[in-house]
């Protein structure tokens, strides 16, 4: 069988939906689940629809009104107006209509998680409609009811032994008979809420259905031919790997790396899947291969994260930073869901470089400046070299103002003012 993911760019109107079946075409006499994305840039637009909700602006059904343009006229591109899935996704809308009549719920997190789901359900509702047409068999397939999750709206932590239960016992059977399309990103709890499982999580749902029916292999298909050393669409000269070990790709993800989700690469490692990246608009070529097979990455791999901001905390008595302050912090750090990209610590101070989201960033300064004084930059990118070499790192910052720079044996970063 074979487990494949289309992220938001191959989906993202009507001639990738179309590009996306001929992939599959040629798939089908294989089993076969599919995982889809919210189409194109509909993740981002349902996020400033949560924002607006929640901030009971006067945009709301503005803004609402745009997403389900974008969506009609898609499938006005591929179906005839008889077709059934324009009742199915209009019935999937309903559920925002629903809410956001009522007054926002107490928990922003879970409004958000509420709201952005919608754009997978979507999406593979169109995906569905689209390859039954086309005269590949399938179903859709609801992810919320599959993999469950704990309450930590927007960082749903997977329950694994149900998750794999639930799994195992309904999908081989389904797959026997027809193609399978699911969602990425989404997953359900006990009391049938939806969850997501981290910004661009759709990479995370795929190896979470390999590793629950020890899958072959895993692929994902992008808008770029396999994983570079650096992004090939900021920097010159860049190298593709054909192949990377498990562990280089888990430190790649983890500094930012925006071809793979960060939570991907644990469970196929776990159990021994590889992972193929290939390019969607030329799937013949062969792509990146990440796989059990250990060797020493011998090129820098270059990884930049924008939109950060960088933090400093320190006592308002100018006493000592200790191992007490510290764990305040990091506990403030995980209540509001932020993943730390960069740390350092002075006798004074405590710095941090974190993605910069208003709403959350706000709530955390509030939080952090009852006890201590708290100072950031905003407007800065960091800058992370693996297998750095000291010209490369010298050419990469020339002429650039360094706010904060870390080295150590294998990997360097640079917080940059941009």
């Amino acid at each position: 069988m074979q487990v494949f993911k289309f992220g938001g760019a191959s989906v993202k109107d009507a001639a990738a939906i179309k590009n996306l079946s001929l992939i599959v075409q040629n798939y089908q006499k294989e089993e076969l689940l599919i995982v889809v994305s919210a189409m194109g840039k509909t993740t981002n637009a349902l996020e400033k629809l949560t924002a607006a909700y929640i901030n009971k602006t006067d945009e709301v059904h503005a803004v609402f009104t745009g997403i389900k343009t974008f969506h009609h006229q898609i499938m006005a591109e591929l179906f005839a107006p008889s077709n059934p899935v324009f009742d199915e996704v209009e019935n999937t809308f309903v559920e925002i209509d629903w809410l956001i009549e009522e007054e926002p719920h107490d928990d922003p997190h879970f409004i958000y998680d509420q709201i952005v789901s919608i754009g997978e359900l979507v999406s593979s509702r169109i995906v569905t409609a689209y390859l039954n047409q086309t005269g590949v068999k399938s179903r859709w397939l609801d992810a919320r009811g599959l993999i469950q999750t704990d309450n930590t709206y927007r960082e749903g932590l997977v329950d694994w032994e149900l998750t794999r239960k639930n799994i195992s016992e309904t999908v081989p059977q389904l797959l026997q008979n027809e193609v399978l399309v699911t969602q990425g990103f989404l997953g359900g709890t006990s009391e049938n809420y939806t969850t997501t499982l981290g910004r661009e999580g759709s990479d995370y749902t795929a190896a979470i259905f390999a590793s629950c029916l020890n899958a072959p292999s895993v692929t994902i298909w992008k808008d770029v031919a396999g994983v570079f050393n650096a992004d090939p669409k900021r920097f010159e000269n860049v190298l593709k790997f054909e192949q990377l070990p498990y562990s280089e790709a888990v430190e790649m993800s983890y500094y930012g790396a925006s071809i793979i989700h960060p939570k991907t690469i644990q469970p196929l490692q776990n159990a021994g899947i590889p992972l193929f990246v290939k390019p969607f608009l030329t799937p013949k070529e062969s792509g990146t291969v990440i796989n059990a097979e250990e060797f020493l990455v011998k090129v820098p791999v270059i990884i930049v994260k924008t939109n950060q901001v960088l933090v400093s905390v320190s006592s308002k008595d100018h006493a000592f930073i200790t191992e007490n302050h510290l764990s305040e912090i990091f506990k403030t750090l995980a209540g509001f869901h932020f993943k730390v990209n960069l740390m350092q610590n002075s006798a004074l101070s405590f710095t941090f470089c974190v993605d910069f989201e208003a709403a959350r960033f706000k709530q955390l300064q509030q939080k952090l400046k009852q006890d201590f004084k708290f100072r950031y930059n905003l407007e800065v990118e960091l800058l992370t070299v693996r297998h750095y070499e000291t010209p490369l790192l010298q050419e990469l910052s020339a002429g650039k103002t360094i706010l904060l720079e870390q080295l150590s044996r294998n990997t360097a970063q640079l917080v940059i003012k941009v």
